[in-house]
């Protein structure tokens, strides 16, 4: 009998990924993806920049490289950070493979079996996984459209002072409840953790894809909001903004933590890809990002509304969304006591997949939600896949 640690146990895995080999049939309308659209890469920049490299720097993206970064990907995306206002040179900086690799990093360092991390409810299903994966109690405080709602965290943060090691928060765009917090709601959350023994764990992977340009200073950090009231670990990724198969993301945080972490990233993989490292840091140096960015974020933008004017038009009464200004995800609240898991067996023999509310719910139970994302979904096929998704809603109100 295979003896497996108590680590492994507590593994939970991700049902998104489960859903991959559903959603990757062409008969099938997928909005379980939290991934770009293909025809949104940009191949042919990366081509050019490819091509116009010094055989010097093609042979530097071949080799190992150091553990914290490949140091011109370092300085490049220091200046970018700066830019939004976080405190670099007061922080270390490591690269990861992808932000997912910061996150765990930082659970690994922190958390013992038994401690407590603190998330929103809904919760990003990478952290739960990686939270769980080393024995921590996953404590969920709910939201409402403004954020985590401040007094149900101050209630968590008091319950389990003695044993919370840190708090996981995700501001901007978030993965799957699509909303950002407005300002007020930031700063009582910083209030709220000053003089706290813990750190916040700040995952801003979407924190560029606001749709429109109004609604920038809005995503401003919670790190570029001034004094730390506890130590906040900023984690970022390039996924969303250049490409998810480059595997690259980064952790900005205090020198004390990011050393920890590097140690624990050598015995992870030794150092993330230098050649993805090199092709990003060319993105960045040549300036090529901000009209990447200008290019996606009007057709992530019309995907959005053309999936928000769907459900209007075919949703049940009963239903309710948000109406996110920016991200993937729109975070549909189905009819009082339906389970989101028979609506999903309904509509894939009918052609939709989603992903169910319980992948989100740190105790993976509550099920009254799903996440429908837009932004690998064809325009043309949104309105046909919604309509399927009612329809199997409509069933499951049936009882057929």
């Amino acid at each position: 009998m295979l003896r497996l640690s108590k680590s492994a146990q507590n593994m939970r895995t991700s049902e998104i990924r489960d859903l991959m080999s559903v959603a990757i049939d062409p008969d099938i309308i997928s909005f379980a993806g939290g991934m770009p659209n293909q025809d949104l890469f940009p191949i042919a920049e990366v081509d050019e920049i490819y091509q116009h490299l010094p055989l010097k720097t093609k042979q530097e993206g071949f080799q190992y490289g150091p553990t914290g970064g490949y140091p011109p990907l370092l300085e490049s995306l220091s200046r970018f950070l700066e830019s939004k206002g976080l405190p670099v040179k007061d922080n270390q900086l490591i690269i990861t493979t992808g932000s997912l690799q910061a996150i765990n990093l930082i659970a690994k360092i922190m958390l013992d079996p038994g401690d407590v991390a603190i998330t929103e409810t809904p919760c990003f299903i990478g952290a739960i996984s990686a939270f769980k994966s080393y024995q921590a109690e996953l404590v969920g405080v709910p939201m409402d459209a403004d954020g985590v709602i401040a007094g149900k965290l101050r209630q968590a943060l008091d319950a389990y002072q003695e044993r919370c090691k840190l708090v996981y928060l995700t501001p901007n765009f978030h993965n799957p409840a699509g909303t950002i917090y407005n300002r007020e709601r930031r700063r009582e959350v910083l209030t709220l953790l000053q003089g706290r023994n813990v750190i916040l764990v700040e995952d801003d992977a979407y924190n560029d894809l606001y749709f429109d340009e109004s609604d920038r200073d809005l995503t401003r950090p919670l790190k570029a909001m001034g004094t730390e009231p506890v130590p906040i670990c900023y984690c970022g990724s390039f996924s969303k903004i250049f490409g998810p198969g480059m595997r690259l993301g980064w952790l900005l945080a205090s020198k004390e933590i990011v050393r920890q972490c590097e140690v624990a990233k050598q015995s992870m993989d030794a150092c993330s890809s230098t050649f993805t490292q090199m092709l990003a840091n060319e993105f960045l140096v040549q300036d090529r990002l901000p009209e990447y960015l200008q290019h996606i974020r009007p057709i992530y933008k019309r995907r959005c509304e053309r999936l928000l004017e769907s459900l209007q038009k075919f949703m049940p009464a009963g239903v309710a969304w948000n109406r996110p200004k920016g991200g993937f995800y729109i975070w549909v609240k189905l009819p009082e006591g339906m389970d989101a898991t028979e609506v999903l067996k309904k509509a894939i023999p009918l052609g939709a997949v989603f992903v169910v509310g319980k992948t989100f719910d740190p105790n993976g139970t509550a099920n009254d939600h799903l996440r429908l994302s837009f932004c690998h979904m064809p325009e043309d096929k949104m309105e046909k896949g919604v309509q399927i998704i009612a329809a199997a809603i409509q069933a499951v109100q049936a009882g057929r």
